[in-house]
């Protein structure tokens, strides 16, 4: 029996879901109000640490634009290239999300540095480094 080979349904969604984007010409409210409800139906706990993610971008770096990647919340520069982005665990069925950053964050140091950060929780602590983090990915 030959095995089969291509993408798994979850990719594919994925796929559709970026084409959608890419298509999609949206005004800053209609992106900003797209990741609020891509937010808002999120399961447990990724709910809760994507509004708290969400929260301290808006915070700490209010030149980052929300919008969604792969269906995902994400925040980009002004070039409209992403930073950032937050993967809840139960779009690929995984123990833990995912917040993780693009080349066009400015997180360099020497010749190998973090991207992304499995949560499974946030705590105040953690609020404090994701706040560091983003400040110093956004260029401030």
């Amino acid at each position: 029996m030959a095995e089969k080979s291509g993408f798994t349904a979850e990719e594919r969604a994925a796929m559709r879901q970026r084409a959608k984007e890419l298509k999609a010409q949206e005004s800053a409210a209609e992106a900003l109000q797209t990741v609020l409800d891509k937010i808002a139906s999120l399961e447990e706990p990724d709910k809760t640490n994507a509004e708290r993610i969400h929260a301290i971008i808006t915070e700490v770096a209010p030149e980052l634009k929300p919008r969604t990647f792969y269906g995902s919340p994400a925040y980009a520069n002004a070039d409209g290239k992403v930073i950032c982005f937050y993967q809840e665990r139960a779009k690929f069925k995984v123990r833990y999300g995912n917040f993780a950053f693009f080349d066009a964050a400015q997180l360099d140091d020497g010749t190998m540095w973090p991207t992304a950060f499995a949560i499974t929780e946030i705590s105040a602590d953690d609020e404090k480094r994701i706040a560091e983090i983003v400040k110093r990915a956004a260029g401030a």
